[in-house]
């Protein structure tokens, strides 16, 4: 008999959920064998069987949630086989093994497809994937009928569950999954023992906009000359230093999105070979198109090179640590239907801002799908946190431990601005740094904040 373990299957992971059992008892389980999907705090993973054998019994049903380590359920392995020749048959056939089994074509799809061939009563094992190594994706179910629904029992009332008679309200009780109970446990964690201040500020990007515009005009208009000239690196500078002074706890949990920018008529040169021609640097993919928020990744992370002391984490190792973390990771938070996720643009500080772009809208499709992995959610050293899309001017984010700050950006808005003694309506956006006061000054936080919106007011640097 042998015991199957809840595994761990991300680093944060400290007690997983039974979402569904692949095998019941009784059945036969071949190595390979998907016996169960678990739901853990950052996605639904599969389990498989790693030897042969039958499910003898189920421990944790579907629905309840067991720490790591805990037995789940238990398997009985298969008998090996005698090293002796088995009789013959008088007939003369060979007498079949008891162990021997039909090969298994098993395709390789994610748990949302086979969640959903089971539903549409489609045998993955006829389908060619179109994915990656063979993958069977959703597409690939999309072109195919689904079964005629078999004839089910009448409707049966149900009576409401959850309510209470006591409570005026009629309250509806909707239990946690195993990713809401690790936002409500980490956030709330983070909001009663990290020590938080907030600076906030603000950029002009009109030019910024207007940049964007003419990168994604330049994905699709081709381009008549190839630049031979290098472009020159600038290097941030920053001209003034805004106060901090440290603030309550934050007021609002991360949320998501990508807000695209609205662009003004180009008012930059364009002239390709020289080094004002807005695609260098981007990465351009034909079709592809840049959002504000892609740009604003690109900025933020080039700003953290030039503060090492923002990406950083804290450590109360022997008398407490400052971790300054030599890669930059930019986590993205994003409101998928299961919950808060915040999967991470790896190296931000190196990847141009198509590659950040489309690895952005990889990561929403997946978060929509449930199909990101621990490696998209693992190893961040900042988070950015966007309302833009809903209107939000101005929020203050929640610290997504183990890390040591979180920006929260707005939406672009409209102020009038004096120039030349003219009065002028330009674009601004604002954005709202809460940091880990036990790692972070006020002033390292205002340096890093002046650094960002040079680069926002400077837009060419973001792609030199």
């Amino acid at each position: 008999m042998t015991d199957i373990l809840m595994p761990r299957l991300s680093d944060t992971m400290t007690e997983g959920a039974i979402a569904t059992w692949h095998k019941h008892p009784g059945d036969p389980v071949a190595a390979g064998d998907v016996l169960v999907e678990i739901e853990t705090d950052k996605a639904l993973m599969e389990q498989e069987a790693y030897e042969p054998g039958a499910l003898t019994e189920i421990l944790v049903p579907k629905g309840q949630s067991a720490p790591i380590g805990t037995p789940i359920a238990r398997l009985t392995p298969t008998t090996q086989p005698s090293p002796t020749t088995p009789a013959a048959d008088p007939t003369g056939a060979p007498i079949p093994s008891a162990t021997s089994s039909a090969p298994v074509d098993r395709r390789p799809a994610t748990p949302l497809v086979r969640r959903l061939a089971r539903e549409r009563g489609i045998d993955l094992s006829t389908i060619l994937g179109s994915g990656p190594s063979g993958r069977i994706v959703r597409a690939d179910l999309d072109t195919i009928p689904a079964l005629p629904d078999t004839p089910t029992s009448p409707d049966i009332p149900v009576t409401p569950t959850g309510r209470s008679a006591d409570d005026a309200r009629e309250p509806r009780a909707i239990p946690f999954d195993a990713i809401r109970q690790s936002i409500a446990a980490r956030l709330t964690e983070s909001s009663t023992t990290i020590p938080t201040f907030t600076a906030t500020t603000s950029a002009d990007v009109e030019d910024l906009l207007t940049l964007r515009t003419q990168i994604n005009q330049s994905h699709t208009t081709p381009n008549t000359a190839a630049s031979t000239t290098p472009g020159v690196r600038a290097t941030p500078s920053v001209s003034a230093t805004p106060s901090a002074t440290p603030s309550a706890t934050p007021s609002a949990t991360p949320s998501t999105g990508t807000t695209p920018g609205t662009g003004a008529t180009p008012s930059i040169g364009t002239t390709p070979g020289t080094d004002q021609d807005p695609a260098r640097g981007t990465g351009s993919i034909p079709g592809m198109r840049i959002s504000l928020n892609d740009l604003l990744v690109r900025a933020t992370a080039l700003a953290l090179r030039a503060h090492p002391g923002i990406n950083a984490s804290y450590s109360p190792k022997d008398r407490g640590q400052t971790l300054l973390h030599h890669r930059i990771h930019v986590g993205i938070a994003i409101a998928a239907p299961a919950g808060l996720v915040v999967p991470v643009i790896p190296d931000a500080d190196r990847a141009c801002v198509s590659t950040i772009s489309t690895t952005t809208r990889e990561y929403v499709t997946n978060a929509a799908d449930r199909r990101l992995s621990t490696i998209d959610l693992s190893d961040g050293t900042f988070t950015i946190s966007n309302l833009g899309m809903y209107g939000i001017e101005h929020f203050t984010a929640i610290i997504n431990p183990p890390q040591g700050a979180i920006l929260a950006v707005g939406a672009t808005y409209h102020e009038p601005t004096l120039s030349n003694g003219e009065w002028r309506t330009r674009k601004r956006l604002r954005y709202t740094l809460t940091a880990d006061h036990r790692i972070i000054d006020g002033a390292l936080a205002a340096q890093f904040l002046a650094t960002l919106t040079a680069l926002l007011e400077n837009p060419l640097r973001i792609i030199a």
